[in-house]
């Protein structure tokens, strides 16, 4: 591979594990939030959750392999494993080992869940997905060489408004049934498989 084709690569694979981890929390304030009322209790659709946060690993893992095969900036495990072990950017790449890190950490409790790990800790774990995506979205700015192309900065901005504006309504709303409104009750989107499809549904 090329230096030029490797940083392509590393570009292109961080935004899209970006966009998937924001699709994967969308999604799931979708339905926690009732914006897809009665449709929200159908497998499948829980199903696709899970899917999403899990197909950003794999882009994740993509993004760190061609870093650590470009030559133009020098990266080792060390570098991208350890936050503030970078020379270059050290702050906006200790953000993304963070995301990495709860990612990995919602990932993992999301598969243990219902071998080893208990509700509590599951619970306290996955409301860290605003975080992880705060971070990663800090990073994808800090690091990222596309942020200033309109192409790029323009959904980012939407894409974060509208996860903004989900968080406001979930955390604001009412817990439990809402009546007449259509929003689904916490027991009601428990019905999935213990995964991060269920990460928003519970309130922290």
């Amino acid at each position: 591979m090329t230096d030029q084709l490797t940083w392509y690569v590393a570009r292109a694979a961080g935004l899209t594990a970006w966009t998937l981890v924001a699709a994967s929390i969308l999604w799931g304030l979708f339905l926690s939030t009732g914006v897809l009322r009665s449709r929200a209790g159908r497998p499948w659709m829980l199903d696709l959750h899970r899917f999403l946060g899990g197909l950003s690993v794999s882009f994740v893992a993509v993004h760190l392999v061609a870093l650590t095969a470009d030559t133009y900036v020098t990266f080792g495990w060390r570098e991208l494993l350890v936050p503030m072990a970078s020379e270059w950017r050290p702050g906006a790449v200790a953000w993304g080992i963070t995301a990495l890190w709860l990612l990995l950490a919602i990932q993992i409790t999301s598969m243990l869940r219902r071998r080893v790990v208990s509700e509590r800790i599951w619970r306290a774990v996955h409301g860290s997905s605003f975080v992880l995506f705060g971070t990663g979205t800090v990073h994808a700015i800090g690091a990222g060489t596309d942020v200033t192309s309109p192409i790029v900065a323009v959904p980012l901005g939407l894409v974060t408004l509208g996860v903004l504006g989900l968080i406001w309504w979930r955390v604001l709303a009412p817990a439990g049934d809402t009546g007449g409104s259509g929003r689904p009750s916490h027991r009601a989107l428990q019905t999935g498989t213990g995964s991060t499809s269920e990460v928003l549904t519970a309130r922290p």
